[in-house]
């Protein structure tokens, strides 16, 4: 048996870091998404234009990058799969928590709102990025439901809304409205006592 060999030089992930920290600091000067084009992305970061696409077929792809480098010190916690309660608590945690990171960082915010003015590069992040959020969270409310935790009869897509929408309101809708710890244990807590089997 024979193993596929890899022609070229190896991806150098200093190169990726550069590109992405150039994309950082020219929306923190102020430039909009419709302004970075690749060809200034690469001049800025001092690499070819070519090595850009040939990591990112597009501004879209590498804007969605940007975006997730921002969240990865916030990464998605792993449900423990003990407590139906204990695993939505973590998971609104995790939604506090970023609320309160986008909040302290101008960029991010930027970066936000320049991407929701852009309907095809928002679509692509929720489709990525949110919706596999979703999942985790469906995925223990299905749990939940087996276990005898939640009432079966109940539609999981709306479960989580009535979960997560309470922490979405105040981390974005409401931004002059507190995070306060201990948030998401009450949030849990009084959905519980509504879907619970009677």
């Amino acid at each position: 048996m024979t193993t596929a060999v890899r022609r070229g030089r190896p991806r150098n992930a200093a190169v990726d870091v550069a590109v992405v920290e150039t994309v950082l600091r020219l929306l923190e000067e102020g430039a909009g998404v419709g302004e970075l084009s690749m060809e200034r992305i690469a001049r800025e970061a001092g690499v070819g234009k070519a090595t850009v696409y040939r990591r990112w077929p597009g501004k879209e792809a590498l804007l969605l990058d940007v975006l997730r480098s921002l969240e990865a010190d916030l990464q998605t916690p792993e449900p423990v799969g003990e407590s139906v309660r204990d695993d939505l608590v973590l998971m609104l945690e995790f939604l506090r928590r970023r609320g309160l990171a986008k909040r302290s960082s101008a960029v991010l915010r930027a970066v936000i709102t320049e991407i929701r003015s852009h309907p095809r590069l928002w679509r692509a992040y929720q489709d990525t990025v949110v919706q596999a959020r979703r999942e985790a969270v469906y995925e223990v409310l299905r749990r939940g439901m087996a276990t005898g935790e939640i009432r079966a009869d109940l539609d999981p897509e709306l479960l989580a809304d009535l979960f997560v929408g309470p922490m979405l309101a105040r981390a974005v809708l409401r931004e002059w409205q507190e995070l306060p710890g201990g948030l998401a244990e009450r949030i849990v807590d009084a959905v519980l006592d509504g879907v619970r089997p009677h």
